[in-house]
Parts: structure tokens; C-alpha cells; sequence
């Protein structure tokens, strides 16, 4: 049987953890902000579905990539005195992940946007 407190308290720890990595991950900030400037300009440039879903897929990626990075730092940081080597290695590879993400949010990005950009500027200057 579905406990509806216990689903509503497992909504606000998830709400808490996203309110405290906006506030202290400054990439995550940034990347969100990235992510709604681009659903700005999706919606000015009249979207599909298609591309919708593929958009907030990719910014959804990129976001949760941030998360699970900044959650793995917290833990590593508990092994610190003792893993200091291998802490080094998780972050890099966490960071690398991201970094990953976000490189491939570029490309999905230019396949989605530049095509009606192109079209918007040789419609206006014909």
C-alpha cells in the first residue's frame, strides 16, 4: 500500500537537496540557467516534440550529471585522511563526467538550434 506521508517526506528531502546544490554548486547554477535560457529560446523558435523531448533530456542529463557529482565529492570528502590519492582520482573522474555531459549538451544544442537560426536569419535578410 502507497504511504502517502512517507511519499510526501521523500518529495521534500529531494526538494532540500536541489535548494542546497543551487545554492552551494556554482555549476550547477550556471548550467541550470543555461538550461532555461535555452527552453526560453525553444519556445520562440516553436519547437516540435520531438525536440522537446530531446532538449530537456539533454539539459535533464547535464543537470543530473551535476548532481551526482556534487554527492559523490560529499562522500569522498568523508575518505579524505585516509584515500587522499583516490579521492583525487573519483572527483577527477566525476568531473570528467560532467564535463562530458555538458559537452555533448553543446552538440545536441547546435543540432537543434542552429538549423531554425540559419532559417531566421536568411528569412530576414532576403
Amino acid at each position: 500500500m502507497l504511504k502517502w506521508r512517507r511519499l510526501v517526506k521523500s518529495f521534500r528531502y529531494a526538494h532540500q537537496g536541489l535548494v542546497k546544490v543551487f545554492r552551494e554548486e556554482q555549476n550547477f547554477a550556471v548550467e541550470l540557467l543555461i538550461g532555461l535560457v535555452a527552453v526560453v529560446l525553444a519556445s520562440f523558435l516553436d519547437f516540435s516534440l520531438i525536440k522537446w523531448a530531446i532538449l530537456l533530456l539533454t539539459c535533464g542529463l547535464v543537470l543530473v550529471a551535476e548532481l551526482l557529482n556534487s554527492a559523490i565529492e560529499r562522500v569522498t570528502d568523508l575518505l579524505k585522511p585516509r584515500l587522499d590519492v583516490y579521492v583525487k582520482e573519483i572527483k577527477d573522474i566525476m568531473a570528467a563526467a560532467v564535463f562530458l555531459a555538458a559537452g555533448l549538451s553543446i552538440v545536441v544544442g547546435c543540432c537543434l538550434f542552429l538549423p531554425p537560426i540559419i532559417k531566421l536569419f536568411i528569412n530576414i535578410f532576403q
